[in-house]
């Protein structure tokens, strides 16, 4: 019996990639690749998360790209497909990959941004993947150096002033005994 079923499996798979090589039965499958994390102050105003994908054997017209956002204890749909807010957030996407545009940055947009990929066509259990998610970090805004430079000359003068007074001071008391 323990033949027999080993048979039947040889055979079993011999026959899908007959089909999968007629073309008969599509076997898509999905790979989705995002960087792990990024980081940026909310200087820049705007970034743009990437997530790759390679598709084989999936019809092309019916891929759908989604996009969360997981958060500590909750998560959101933020575009599937549709974004639900189209001010904030923008998909750009080519032949293999997707960015998701997040604009006005504030240190509330830290969280987990995950890719999804779907060819909705397929009933393959792997044609619907998702990436495993980009950790994005923003951090406050940055003071400028020049505002920085500019606090250190003040304070250098106002030192400098402080002195010449208490200098002049003593110099005063020390010629009217």
């Amino acid at each position: 019996m323990a033949s027999f079923n080993k048979l039947k499996n040889v055979l079993m798979l011999v026959f899908d990639s007959i089909l999968y090589g007629a073309g008969v039965a599509g076997h898509c499958q999905v790979t989705v690749t995002q960087p792990t994390t990024q980081k940026t102050d909310s200087s820049m105003n705007s970034v743009s998360l990437t997530c790759t994908f390679s598709a084989s054997g999936c019809p092309s017209s019916s891929l759908e790209i989604l996009w969360f956002r997981y958060l500590t204890n909750t998560h959101q749909d933020l575009c599937t497909p549709e974004c639900t807010d189209r001010q904030k957030y923008k998909v750009h996407s080519t032949k293999n990959s997707t960015l998701l545009e997040i604009k006005d940055l504030t240190v509330h947009d830290s969280a987990v941004y995950v890719c999804g990929i779907a060819f909705l066509d397929s009933d393959s259990p792997l044609s619907k993947q998702t990436g495993d998610g980009t950790v994005l970090t923003v951090t406050e805004k940055q003071h400028s150096n020049g505002k920085l430079i500019s606090m250190i000359i003040a304070s250098s003068s106002l030192f400098l002033y402080s002195s010449a007074v208490l200098t002049s001071f003593v110099v005063y008391k020390v010629g009217s005994k």
